[in-house]
């Protein structure tokens, strides 16, 4: 009694897809056609972001290198002036009184027109090294801070433009995966389209259940793609 029960109630749950195997179709075409458009988008909207990334990445290492270029020559001008303070030092030290009051007069005004207040306190630091260990030479262009005032902006921008274009590599992948999980979908929108013509009910069955399995794997991948927002 209960396989009779069993075999009717299946005949019925068969004979009612088989009714309704056309609707059952085209709410399969709707909702996958909708799930590929969405997807499609959001693909684009990651091509979007990622050249944005990429653009403004290189705007960002366009910048640093000018920051560096600037920041190197300076370098090298405090390199000259260095030179040249030591040299006028050898005068105000081991020359007469005038070469001596000349040569202070001219350390002066090479720090008041060309030493910046982190170099003069990284000379200042290097002359106490100095004197304390006159065997080992310390150069006031080695100082951290002083490297750190004039390079640090250079690093800082170098940084965020690999950032930005560590972001733009993300989003160019997200955008790949994407557009794979479209073309999953466009797929099983043709099997669907395959299945609608077909005539006999258990090809019917058995492609629209095919269809429905790729669907779902691409759109259960799809979810864990974070949503990006218009704009």
């Amino acid at each position: 009694m209960s396989s009779t029960s069993s075999s009717s109630e299946s005949g019925s749950i068969v004979s009612w897809l088989a009714k309704h195997m056309e609707i059952i179709v085209v709410v399969c075409l709707g909702l996958v056609s909708v799930a590929t458009a969405y997807t499609s988008f959001q693909a684009a909207l990651y091509d979007s972001q990622m050249a944005g990334a990429y653009a403004v990445g290189q705007t960002y290492k366009t910048e640093a290198e000018s920051m560096y270029l600037e920041a190197n020559q300076q370098y090298v001008q405090d390199a000259q002036t260095l030179l040249r303070l030591d040299e006028l030092d050898v005068e105000v030290q081991f020359g007469d009184a005038v070469t001596s009051s000349l040569a202070q007069a001219k350390v002066d005004a090479i720090f008041t027109s060309s030493v910046s207040a982190t170099f003069a306190d990284a000379i200042a630091a290097a002359d106490e090294a100095n004197a304390a260990d006159p065997a080992t030479y310390t150069s006031a262009q080695d100082d951290e801070t002083y490297l750190s005032g004039l390079f640090g902006p250079y690093e800082e921008k170098a940084a965020a433009a690999d950032e930005k274009i560590v972001a733009g590599d993300n989003y160019n992948g997200l955008s790949d995966q994407l557009t794979l999980y479209t073309v999953l979908m466009a797929l099983s929108l043709f099997l669907l389209g395959i299945a609608a013509v077909l005539k006999k009910f258990r090809m019917q069955i058995l492609i629209v259940a095919l269809s429905m399995v790729i669907f779902t794997f691409s759109a259960v991948l799809t979810a864990l793609v974070p949503f990006v927002a218009l704009g």
